[in-house]
């Protein structure tokens, strides 16, 4: 069996140290190299390939995030867990946007770090069950921002194609009043109902009605 090959990247050389010896007594994992900071992360993640990086969120000369951001440019496959002491809710969030698959707190279970790696190894998620109702929250809230700022997206001749489809007009109807082509409406339409998350002409109204985008 192949094992998980996994880079550590950490500024305490003893935590490191820690990690390898306990990573190195699994049958499906080795440790191929150690980081000290994030500049040393990016290059040896570059040069060993690793499956793997135990990133330390909070490094000299480059912290994790922004380490994790160079490496997933330079890698798009290689997993990467956040280790880190900080629960609050701006670094989980950097975290995550950068790449990272996995988020751990430092004084989490050997077994509940262990079982991460397997999972970012196999392309689940794995975050750190103290916080990961704080993630699902915020990530409600990002899909309710963006559908927002979907519906201020409307350009003005895509609004006009909305209202007068709420006025029942059929789409022969929208295109000898904007003397436009029937198949220029159908594709406004499409667009329309991607920007505002819906399926069909009568959910497209009700959204947009109670959006006030028309009348």
């Amino acid at each position: 069996m192949q094992k998980i090959r996994v880079l550590l990247a950490d500024d305490h050389t003893i935590f490191r140290k820690c990690l390898r010896e306990v990573i190195d007594k699994q049958s499906d994992m080795t440790v191929v190299g150690e980081a000290k900071d994030g500049i040393d992360a990016v290059n040896k993640a570059e040069e060993l390939a690793p499956d793997i990086i135990l990133m330390d969120i909070s490094m000299p000369i480059l912290d994790g995030v922004k380490a994790t951001r160079l490496i997933r440019d330079q890698d798009e496959q290689v997993g990467i867990v956040m280790l880190t002491m900080y629960g609050g809710d701006q670094y989980i969030f950097e975290a995550i946007k950068a790449g990272a698959q996995g988020y751990i707190l430092k004084d989490a279970d050997l077994d509940e770090l262990l079982k991460a790696i397997r999972g970012v190894h196999r392309r689940q998620p794995m975050i750190d069950s103290s916080i990961a109702g704080r993630v699902l929250v915020e990530f409600g809230r990002l899909t309710r921002d963006q559908q927002n700022q979907d519906f201020l997206d409307l350009s003005e001749r895509e609004t006009e194609i909305l209202q007068l489809v709420a006025q029942g007009a059929t789409n022969k109807d929208i295109a000898e009043k904007l003397f436009i082509s029937e198949h220029t409406v159908r594709n406004a339409l499409s667009i329309i109902f991607q920007k505002l998350h819906v399926n069909s002409r009568t959910e497209a109204v009700a959204h947009a009605l109670r959006e006030g985008l028309i009348s």
